[in-house]
């Protein structure tokens, strides 16, 4: 069985205490180096005293009254001291060490016949004892030696006591911590669990409802600021597929309609085959008015998704060359005329094709709303370092009001135009969808002698 994953709070609180640990063992393990450092160096200061004691106490006639002495002057436990001379024999140790006496290594002789005091750290009797040799010189020459031993059992038992505190405190100061970190992390996720619970009582029935905002400003709610930014956008594109969807079968049942009843009178009586070839002409023609909105729909929905071709180097000078002279075609029929104004060398990325379609959308919506001796225009420029197409025609122009619904799908502002001449109503919503998936921009403007002028903004090809 798989392990339940942990939560965000139970993972907060263990990367917590695992950064906690990590830092106390190693705050741990740097005091107990200094605290062994400062103890080694105050016995080391300890020693030279105790030296320099024994080397000034007075000897009256003998070594006894020295030692007498620094017996009077030392604790018990500070008496172990001998005085051993050039020649390596001892010449006085203190009543402690009875037959013993505290060694001298080799390399501590030669550092104190140099001149300078040596320092070690032996083992006497199972007892480690720390001992520094101090020369003493007179006339220039070495006179004695001496040596003073300090046990370092006090040291060894304070460091022990520090380091049997710090495996009572580390864990404990561990556990404290985590148990406080899980209590926060419990009360600064908590409006995350709301948020949660929120989200959840959200559907696509309900997509109005929004995440509450605390109002203080922090992260969580800028998260719940986004989320309701999200909620919004979803609501309106669902909004939109409605509409689409509701728009899409009533102009499908339409068309259905005429076809269903075209074919109903040519059953409802025996008819001559002039009567049968006629119904049939008129049903074909819904036929074909059905395909080609099954076409546009299809042609939407993947410029929606957008360009399925690879990108590639696209020239607009040619692009428009190419439009214009369709268009021509188009509109001889209507006495409008097509013309090319501006054109600059400009190139940019994408599926030459979809942006054909859009432009060719363009000059086939000013043809249709253009009158007869009127005149459709199209340029290609570069403004503000963007490559921009424009579709110009003398038509009666776009109200302001209607320039944020034009490109809605099934949109006719011409409710006097037939199906037939004013087409389906997706001619613009399939340009701007092909426009918006090459990353860039359709608009309508409103010039100044009248008319429209629609205009694509594209971004350049390197180079081009």
């Amino acid at each position: 069985m798989r392990a339940r994953p942990l939560s965000v709070h139970t993972r907060l609180t263990l990367w917590y205490a695992g950064a906690l640990l990590a830092i106390l063992v190693v705050m741990s393990a740097l005091s107990y180096w200094l605290l062994a450092r400062s103890l080694a160096h105050d016995v080391d200061r300890s020693l030279v005293t105790l030296a320099q004691v024994v080397r000034d106490a007075p000897r009256g006639d003998g070594f006894e009254d020295a030692e007498w002495w620094v017996r009077e002057l030392l604790d018990p436990e500070h008496q172990l001291f001998q005085l051993v001379g050039p020649d390596g024999r001892l010449r006085m140790r203190s009543w402690r060490l009875r037959d013993d006496r505290l060694p001298l290594s080799a390399e501590a002789r030669q550092v104190v016949v140099g001149g300078q005091i040596a320092f070690e750290t032996v083992l006497l009797h199972g007892q480690r004892l720390r001992i520094i040799a101090l020369p003493v010189f007179r006339n220039g020459r070495l006179a004695e030696v001496v040596q003073v031993g300090m046990p370092t059992a006090p040291m060894e038992r304070t460091l022990q006591r520090w380091l049997d505190a710090l495996f009572v405190l580390v864990p404990l100061g561990v556990g404290l911590a985590a148990a406080g970190g899980r209590v926060m992390a419990r009360a600064a996720l908590r409006p995350v669990d709301e948020m949660s619970q929120s989200a959840r009582r959200i559907d696509a029935q309900a997509l109005a409802r929004r995440i509450t905002i605390r109002g203080t400003g922090d992260e969580l709610d800028r998260l719940a600021e986004t989320l309701n930014g999200m909620l919004g956008r979803l609501e309106n594109t669902f909004g939109q597929m409605r509409r689409f969807s509701a728009d899409a079968a009533h102009e499908l049942r339409t068309p259905l309609t005429a076809l269903k009843g075209t074919l109903e009178v040519a059953l409802r009586a025996d008819r001559s085959g002039t009567e049968y070839r006629a119904a049939l002409a008129s049903a074909l023609e819904e036929v074909d008015r059905l395909v080609r909105l099954a076409e546009d729909l299809l042609l939407l929905s993947r410029s929606t998704a957008g360009p399925d071709s690879p990108r590639a180097r696209v020239e607009l000078e040619a692009l428009v060359l190419d439009v214009a002279e369709v268009g021509t075609r188009l509109a001889k029929d209507r006495g409008v005329a097509v013309r090319v104004g501006t054109l600059a060398p400009l190139a940019v990325l994408g599926d030459g094709g979809a942006l054909r379609r859009a432009l060719l959308n363009l000059v086939e919506n000013g043809v249709k709303y253009t009158p007869s001796g009127g005149r459709v225009e199209l340029s290609v420029t570069q403004v503000d370092g963007e490559a921009v197409m424009a579709v110009e025609d003398s038509g009666p122009g776009i109200e302001p009001a209607d320039v944020a619904r034009i490109f809605e799908p099934f949109v006719r502002l011409d409710t006097a135009r037939s199906r037939e001449s004013g087409g389906s109503g997706l001619g613009l919503a399939i340009a701007r969808s092909i426009v918006v998936a090459h990353r860039g921009v359709l608009a309508v403007e409103r010039p100044a002698g009248g008319g429209s002028r629609f205009v694509i903004r594209l971004p350049l090809a390197a180079g081009g």
